[in-house]
């Protein structure tokens, strides 16, 4: 069972690779910017900013899995 969906993954991927580069090539960003900006501005307003981008202590937990 493992090794059909293994390949039906494998014979996917070309597949949605074509469809996810139409994507790109369709998509409007003036479009998609415009529809975003109400939910970032209000983000900017609402939410606090972070102390930290959380880089260190994903460091630091890759660093205890290595061990």
């Amino acid at each position: 069972m493992i090794r059909r969906w293994v390949e039906t993954w494998k014979d996917a991927g070309p597949h949605l690779q074509a469809v996810r580069h139409q994507d790109i090539e369709r998509a409007d960003t003036q479009e998609a910017l415009a529809v975003l900006e109400s939910a970032f501005n209000q983000a900017t307003r609402t939410l606090p900013p972070r102390s930290s981008s959380g880089l260190v202590e994903m460091q630091y937990w890759f660093a205890k899995l290595r061990l």
